[in-house]
């Protein structure tokens, strides 16, 4: 009985707690929207202009940040071409051109003098031209239309010699200089004993005057690359 009466009285509550949430969900006015057609159109006119507004600078943000990264994508482009010449140009892989000197190398006596034919400039004795050259400071060297660069190899074969894959005239060819100052250069090989070293030779070493432009040949073979192998994906960044 008294289980009954308990729950009839929490049906009772839970009843008169919806009558009384119905009651003031009742009482409570509607609230309507006063306004006109006028200022209704009025408003929405102005609401689409704040959002056509809005658009308009989301899409010129959005140009602004693609030109951003259009100039970024040019800039990177731009450098790498940049140092990549540069680098070719330290490689002697480019022509250069600038102030030098040239030289010529003759027989300094004819084989009818000698009665013998002119022997071959050896070896030995353009490695030690060239390394006095480069003490004075010279920038780009050839011989006999070789470029000479950190790959050149002089040799000896069978009494001719090679300057990088290119047999060496006997005689008659021209050895060219670039240098930021050729009267300092040309100067220093008039006290130089290179001279001599080339009548040994039998042959003429003959240094022009100091000249605003002459021009010096590309690197024209393959660069042999030792002890370098391409950077690995996953080591890339660090």
């Amino acid at each position: 009985m008294n289980k009954r009466k308990f729950s009839f009285a929490i049906i009772t509550m839970i009843v008169g707690l919806m009558i009384a949430v119905q009651f003031q969900t009742v009482k409570q006015p509607i609230v309507r929207d006063t306004r006109d057609t006028w200022e209704i159109r009025s408003d929405l006119k102005r609401e689409q202009e704040i959002q056509s507004h809005i658009i308009k600078e989301v899409r010129k943000y959005d140009a602004t940040l693609e030109e951003y990264k259009r100039e970024r994508s040019e800039s990177k482009e731009v450098v790498i071409r940049d140092t990549l010449e540069e680098l070719k140009k330290e490689a002697g892989l480019t022509e250069v051109s600038g102030p030098g000197i040239k030289m010529t190398v003759n027989p300094l006596f004819g084989e009818e003098m000698l009665g013998q034919v002119q022997g071959n400039i050896s070896a030995e004795l353009l490695r030690r031209f060239i390394n006095e050259i480069n003490s004075y400071d010279s920038e780009d060297i050839s011989i006999a239309g070789q470029r000479i660069v950190n790959n050149t190899v002089i040799r000896e074969i069978n009494g001719r010699t090679k300057v990088n894959n290119a047999w060496i005239p006997n005689s008659n060819f021209e050895i060219i200089v670039i240098t930021s100052d050729p009267s300092k250069l040309y100067n220093r090989l008039q006290v130089s004993r290179a001279m001599d070293e080339f009548a040994i030779e039998n042959l003429l070493l003959e240094v022009s005057t100091p000249i605003n432009h002459v021009t010096i040949p590309a690197y024209d073979e393959s660069l042999r690359v030792k002890y370098m192998e391409p950077v690995k994906a996953e080591e890339e960044g660090t």
